[in-house]
């Protein structure tokens, strides 16, 4: 973790003009194509959610703008972010937050991933900490727009990814996403880079 100089951030009026606003936090909603990224789960006996949850982090780990965080209240950036997710308790209905760290494979991510799943009895194990990327699966629905419940906490910057229910248009599997983000760090054009990054990903899965 760094903590960033404003008297030299390029960034440091963007920065101050939404660190301001009432509802700083944005969502935006995208359409991604998870055709060979879906054969390929399928193939290898992945978890799907587990591949996403991949796949989207470790392509906005690599922008910077999806790394910045606020720390007491200060903008820092950390050089590598881990990830959160929801997952459902089918008997009860019932979900839990697992924390699962980063790593340099999708074979030992999902791997991971399969063993917290299993060992974690409670729904919540506490706060989430500043250095995780969110991410919250809605698979019964394809939505066209999702919003989310508000803590109030201006200075939350933790990204957070949803997808919903995939489908098929064209030949192809269709699957809606979702990246809401505070727009202190992260403008349009980053939102850009990451959905670039990650079509391209999902289209050579294999390389992940």
């Amino acid at each position: 973790m760094q903590k960033i100089d404003l008297t030299s951030w390029n960034r440091t009026l963007h920065y101050q003009i939404f660190r301001n606003c009432v509802q700083p936090q944005y969502c935006v909603t995208f359409e991604l194509d998870v055709t060979h990224f879906l054969k390929m789960t399928r193939k290898q006996n992945y978890s799907f959610t587990f591949s996403l949850v991949f796949a989207v982090s470790k392509c906005a780990n690599q922008i910077e703008e999806f790394r910045y965080r606020f720390v007491e209240g200060e903008p820092v950036i950390f050089d590598r972010i881990n990830t959160a997710f929801t997952y459902l308790d089918k008997e009860t209905e019932l979900f839990k937050v697992v924390n699962v760290e980063m790593t340099d494979t999708l074979e030992e991510y999902v791997a991971l991933a399969t063993e917290k799943v299993r060992a974690q009895k409670e729904y919540f194990t506490g706060p989430l900490g500043n250095d995780v990327f969110q991410f919250s699966a809605f698979p019964w629905v394809t939505y066209t727009h999702i919003s989310h419940t508000d803590s109030g906490n201006k200075d939350n910057a933790t990204p957070l990814f949803d997808w919903g229910k995939y489908y098929e248009k064209d030949g192809k599997t269709m699957l809606p996403f979702s990246v809401q983000v505070h727009h202190s760090f992260v403008d349009g054009i980053h939102i850009g880079k990451l959905a670039y990054k990650l079509q391209q990903s999902l289209d050579c899965s294999h390389e992940l």
